[in-house]
């Protein structure tokens, strides 16, 4: 693996947490909004147990027990009440994260790879090795699903985008597509060269992230048009944009470096070294302050985006500090 020459790369001060507790490769990582003063973290593995952790330290909250087989994508309700999960036992399932409970199991006819919940919490989309999408009703789980033949292959990835009355769908055929939440109706298609890895939407809403072989594509949410597509050295799992939209972070299936980049020119800032294994998944906190990275090597790692200021379980820590220590699972390095 070449070493890029332009980035800066100083990873003696770049101390990230990483938090423990998986035992299969980390594929999949969504922080909350921030809701009564914090926000939260939950995570997909392939160990079949998505785990809830404290936003800001990274300390682990609780693990939703109940799936039989890998989790494939984890998301949190708006205000963070609820999580969904898709799996491959063929289910898709709403937790509540006070309780850990699992309040609703929605069946599916193979494996569910990805899921979202809507704005107000009453409606889950879901999708995946059927190649169908189903919207189904929380407050009504014993209705029958809407159903929409959604793609040509496995699908990926789901949004719920409730400012515009669309879900969103991605895979493997090379193909995002949108569509009317309440006709559930195809409205709109963007196609790429390679499958899509990953597709998610920014804090604000304004973009659609999304990745495919080595290109990260930022779409405009209001019309489904690149506003801008960046081409890397290798093939890009993950990509998430910092709430001010200067900057960017991505991790790949193919690379073991967490890599910065500026939003606006695509040069290559900061890489960084500390996983030991691909990253699969990148997602930033809703504030902007740390970022988050998911590995093959079962490990979720907490990166600053400003190293040395005080946040979090990071306290200006003097050299001799600096040595290893873990607290409830969490590790600095």
């Amino acid at each position: 693996m070449a070493t890029p020459q332009t980035p800066n790369s100083n990873p003696s001060r770049v101390i990230p947490l990483t938090c423990s507790g998986h035992t299969r490769p980390v594929v999949h990582l969504q922080f909350s909004p921030i809701t009564d003063g914090t926000y939260y973290l939950i995570s997909a593995c392939k160990d079949g147990n998505p785990m809830l952790r404290d936003g800001p330290t990274g300390d682990w909250i609780g693990t939703f027990m109940g799936h039989k087989g890998a989790v494939w994508s984890a998301k949190l309700s708006k205000d963070a009440s609820k999580a969904v999960t898709a799996s491959a036992d063929f289910t898709a399932k709403v937790w509540d994260t006070y309780t850990g409970d699992v309040l609703y199991s929605f069946t599916h006819g193979h494996i569910v790879r990805s899921a979202d919940i809507s704005d107000d919490g009453a409606r889950i989309i879901s999708g995946g090795q059927e190649k169908k999408l189903r919207i189904f009703d929380i407050n009504k789980p014993e209705t029958a699903a809407m159903e929409a033949d959604g793609h040509e292959s496995t699908i990926k990835s789901v949004i719920w985008d409730g400012d515009r009355n669309v879900v969103l769908s991605a895979g493997d055929d090379k193909e995002i597509r949108i569509w009317d939440i309440r006709s559930f109706i195809q409205i709109n298609t963007f196609k790429t060269d390679h499958p899509i890895t990953s597709m998610e939407l920014s804090a604000d809403g304004k973009y659609i992230t999304c990745t495919a072989g080595k290109v990260v594509y930022f779409l405009d949410a209001s019309n489904y048009q690149v506003s801008k597509s960046i081409t890397t050295a290798y093939d890009v799992s993950s990509v998430s944009l910092h709430p001010d939209h200067k900057r960017f972070v991505a991790g790949g299936s193919s690379d073991l470096c967490v890599r910065i980049y500026d939003f606006e020119s695509g040069k290559e800032l900061e890489f960084y070294k500390g996983h030991h294994g691909p990253i699969h998944t990148v997602s930033y906190s809703p504030d902007g302050e740390i970022y988050a990275t998911g590995s093959e090597d079962g490990t979720i790692r907490l990166w600053q985006t400003t190293p040395g200021k005080s946040y979090g379980l990071w306290q200006n820590k003097t050299s001799k500090d600096e040595k290893e220590n873990d607290v409830d699972g969490i590790t600095t390095e």
